[in-house]
């Protein structure tokens, strides 16, 4: 996936709305109708925010006469899910060395002070008449 067909899926999913159809196309095909039914928008306010989703290549409507079955194109989320994996692995490799450098420190300071019970404090000055 190119970083612009990227950019027009994310730019795509950006939306509250299409975020919804998406969601609700994940549990199966529908029409524009069916997919129109819960929104306080006009048909036509649909057929352009489909038109985003399919210029992304979320969903798909074969050709043919009307009503068509809207269908979400899983491949395009295999996709994105590989490019955020990446990301993911980088953060998962920077917690695992923090958890190491943690452990580390907390084996360090395991409750027993190797310096002695002054640790932290200054040392007394001393006294300038040798006593």
């Amino acid at each position: 996936m190119t970083a612009d067909a990227l950019s027009q899926t994310f730019a795509a999913l950006a939306d509250p709305t299409r975020r919804d159809m998406v969601a609700r196309l994940a549990d199966g095909d529908a029409t524009v109708g069916q997919l129109a039914e819960p929104y306080r928008i006009s048909l036509q306010a649909v057929y352009k925010h489909l038109r985003v989703l399919e210029d992304a290549g979320l969903v798909s409507r074969p050709p043919g006469p009307q009503p068509r079955p809207v269908r979400l194109e899983a491949q395009v989320f295999d996709l994105m899910d590989g490019w955020i994996e990446r990301y993911r692995r980088r953060f998962e490799q920077r917690y695992r060395r923090l958890d190491a450098v943690l452990a580390e420190l907390e084996g360090d300071h395991d409750g027993q002070d190797r310096r002695g019970p002054d640790r932290g404090r200054p040392e007394p000055a001393a006294d300038p008449d040798g006593a």
